[in-house]
């Protein structure tokens, strides 16, 4: 079925009030949340919440923890999460690293102690409609994704962003995982019994998996196989998805003094809460360009790649954001689309936790 954002929102609020999240960060995260089931990124909007309530069972995410800031000087700050889910810690960070980027041109703010955030895209988006450029990096609890060479899994898929303001045109917004595909959309794929295509996942044995069920089990049981870097393979340059994941981790994580997921587990210290690290980087155009300039000048190249023929006139030459902005605007018109098996895990949340199930057809 497909279910309008406001029915989404009243749902995620509900589970996280039950589970006894404070308001005002359940606004902040349900926001976060709702906007990226509209870009059309379902694998890290309400679906989500199977893993939230996971984590909450393990007794690994605090809830009602509030992010404050621990270090800081005038353009550099360190935020700890406080175990608590990353979305609130994420948009005060990105709140921070504006007015310091406002203030003194550029400027670099980290998220220590944190859980998943969300998609890295919100939060470059949100400096980007400020006027800034951004760059945001994380890394990713779940170590689902092979070195290249490798039989073992040892990265996260270690997402990131970076976004930049035009003045005609919508931010020019990349969001992407390192690994070739984020590890929820093999869950995606599994909800609509959809095989997985070649070079998402390899086993052991450096075979493709097709079957989106099994893949499932490579991502999160065990630890052999798992999730390509980006490139797939070695001949197709696997060792650049590989880099981009250690500057992920490095950025994102080691710089705050966060987790390397796979020495976690050899050190048997798995079960305390995640210990994620996010980054945060803003830039004003006006510390290095005329005001306007950089903007104009994106808006030049936008519209140039816009106008470069296309191999298919029907499928023609995009910017990055252009397919969240496609999905947006049709997801606002037709609702978003909820899997039956999605819906029934989330029937099965709100039963345990004791809310009604609030996901209704859209009504145009």
């Amino acid at each position: 079925m497909n279910v309008a954002a406001k029915s989404i929102r009243e749902q995620i609020v509900a589970i996280l009030g039950a589970w006894k999240m404070l308001p005002h960060l359940i606004d902040v995260t349900a926001d976060v949340m709702v906007d990226t089931d509209l870009a059309g990124i379902d694998s890290h909007g309400i679906s989500m919440l199977i893993l939230y309530e996971e984590k909450l069972r393990q007794g690994k995410l605090k809830l009602q923890a509030e992010p404050r800031v621990i270090r800081e000087n005038a353009v550099t700050a360190l935020i700890d999460a406080g175990a608590g889910l990353g979305h609130p810690a994420a948009v005060m960070a990105t709140r921070l690293a504006i007015e310091k980027a406002g203030a003194c041109g550029i400027a670099a703010v980290s998220v220590t102690n944190s859980h998943h955030f969300g998609a890295a895209g919100y939060y470059a988006k949100m400096a980007a409609q400020r006027g800034f450029i951004s760059m945001v990096t994380s890394n990713a609890r779940t170590v689902a994704v092979l070195p290249t060479r490798a039989s073992t899994k040892v990265f996260g898929t270690n997402p990131i962003a970076f976004a930049a303001p035009a003045r005609r045109n919508p931010p020019f917004l990349l969001d992407m995982a390192t690994s070739t595909v984020a590890a929820n959309k093999v869950r995606v794929y599994e909800f609509k019994g959809k095989p997985l295509p070649d070079g998402w996942v390899l086993d052991e044995n450096g075979h493709s998996v097709r079957d989106a069920a099994v893949a499932r089990r490579y991502i999160w049981e065990g630890g052999k196989g798992g999730l390509t870097p980006i490139g797939g393979t070695p001949e197709m340059s696997s060792h650049k998805g590989y880099g981009l994941a250690m500057i992920a981790q490095l950025l994102g994580s080691t710089l705050a003094g966060g987790c390397f997921p796979p020495l976690t587990e050899q050190r048997g210290t798995a079960d305390g809460p995640d210990n994620l690290g996010h980054f945060f980087l803003a830039l004003d155009p006006k510390a290095f360009r005329p005001d306007g300039a950089f903007e104009s000048d994106l808006d030049e190249m936008i519209d140039y790649l816009h106008a470069v023929p296309a191999i298919d006139p029907a499928e023609p030459v995009l910017v990055a954001g252009d397919p969240e902005l496609q999905a947006r605007e049709r997801r606002l018109k037709e609702g978003v689309p909820i899997t039956p098996v999605l819906a029934d895990k989330i029937r099965g949340i709100c039963q345990r936790c004791g809310v009604p199930f609030l996901l209704e057809q859209f009504q145009s």
